[in-house]
């Protein structure tokens, strides 16, 4: 039966420690909070696991700050919580554009961006926001806490160097210098999955990064030389182009995405004023 839960158990954490306690001595677990994305799964009866640690009522990780000179974002944070951060809009105002476009106002107050960093889907919307700014991820266990640059820490298709006693507890981004670009396209502006997702920062050091259009989240470093060169547009869309290396899937075929990534780079060129040789 679709949906069915009677067979399926539930951890209450009230605390941090106890939830890591948990993971440790009574996996396998799997840690939910917001499970915009575990009950699509519930629903249409592909959600084989049956053991789940709810961490949603943990507040302790639901907070926004600056920390060390870095801006500091609970695991808990939610869509509708970064939209609504000063803090966000003043050092991270494209991570605030990328939480505007995912869902509708259910799904931002539910959805939290550790959720997204650990379902490790390509197609996530935060996480080209999160590579471009060289973000890391805070992961923790019952034993240590350890952080990893998010461009290192996706192996492939939904997995990660994340290990089956860590939760990802926060995501800390350094002060990110440049104009910051973000851009989503798909079926509709929102509520619905990305085709191609194109996050930059365009400054003296520029970064590229795309989601939904591989294995992974990908960042262009051969595109970003482009761009610090001030060579000419149509060089940097090629080098684009073949360095994105898409896929095909359901949503769309590598050929589009080649070239709606080419115009979006264009666009991101252009807005931000950046110069480039005719």
């Amino acid at each position: 039966m679709l949906g069915i839960v009677s067979h399926r158990s539930l951890l209450e954490p009230r605390s941090l420690t106890d939830a890591l306690r948990m993971l440790r001595d009574e996996g396998p677990v799997v840690p939910m909070a917001g499970c915009t994305d575990l009950y699509v799964s519930l629903n249409f009866g592909t959600l084989k696991d049956t053991r789940f640690l709810n961490l949603w009522r943990l507040d302790a990780l639901r907070t926004i700050e600056r920390r060390g000179g870095r801006l500091s974002m609970g695991a808990l944070a939610t869509y509708t919580d970064i939209i609504r951060s000063p803090l966000v809009g003043k050092t991270l105002p494209m991570l605030a554009a990328a939480a505007r476009e995912i869902g509708a106002v259910q799904i931002q107050n539910r959805g939290t961006i550790g959720g997204n960093v650990a379902n490790a889907s390509p197609a996530g919307d935060t996480l080209p926001v999160l590579a471009a700014a060289d973000a890391f991820v805070v992961l923790r266990s019952a034993a240590a806490t350890r952080m990893v640059p998010l461009t290192s820490f996706y192996t492939g298709y939904r997995r990660s160097v994340m290990r089956a006693d860590e939760l990802v507890v926060a995501l800390e981004v350094p002060p990110v210098a440049g104009r910051q670009w973000f851009r989503k396209v798909g079926t509709r502006a929102a509520q619905a999955i990305s085709k191609i997702v194109m996050a930059a920062v365009v400054g003296d050091q520029p970064r590229v990064a795309l989601g939904s259009v591989a294995p992974t989240v990908i960042r262009l470093p051969r595109t970003e030389a482009a761009l610090a060169r001030h060579g000419s547009l149509a060089d940097a869309q090629r080098i684009l182009i073949d360095e994105m290396a898409p896929i095909d899937d359901l949503r769309s075929t590598a050929e589009y995405r080649q070239r709606v990534a080419a115009n979006l780079l264009a666009r991101c060129i252009a807005d931000c004023g950046w110069r480039m040789a005719d």
